[in-house]
């Protein structure tokens, strides 16, 4: 009913710790918790209730595409998430926000554009992809 929220619980399985840094993207399946750094992607298979944590002191320099975020920390890059967007008082993202369902709080910061994508649809970095690779096969012939 009304004001109920129907919370995710996931297991986390992927663990990214305060003390660590990744070079290089991340690909995960179930759930993931960033307390530290990573320079590079960070996926998740849209089909999957996979779900991706990053707290206040966590750190992502590059796109993010999963199905959940709960953002606390910063991502440097674009977020698409074809499910949930949760964005925390702490989250920042520098980056535009390709969203399906989105809450934020109060403090949250987005430099970029907030992109609404009703579920099912194609996402709009997959579209992009398909449209350079159009080009580039136009521009051989």
């Amino acid at each position: 009913m009304f004001g109920k929220k129907r919370r995710r619980h996931t297991v986390v399985e992927t663990l990214v710790g305060s003390n660590s840094k990744i070079n290089g993207d991340v690909h995960f399946k179930g759930g993931c918790h960033i307390d530290g750094t990573v320079n590079g992607n960070v996926t998740a298979d849209p089909d999957t209730d996979s779900a991706l944590s990053i707290s206040d002191i966590g750190n992502i320099e590059g796109g993010v595409t999963v199905p959940y975020i709960v953002l606390n920390g910063i991502v440097r890059g674009d977020v698409y998430a074809n499910r949930r967007v949760e964005l925390g008082p702490t989250a920042r993202v520098i980056g535009n926000v390709y969203y399906n369902l989105i809450e934020m709080a109060i403090g949250a910061e987005i430099n970029g554009k907030l992109v609404h994508q009703p579920e099912g649809q194609v996402p709009l970095l997959e579209q992009t992809q398909r449209i350079d690779e159009s080009v580039a096969l136009t521009n051989e012939a």
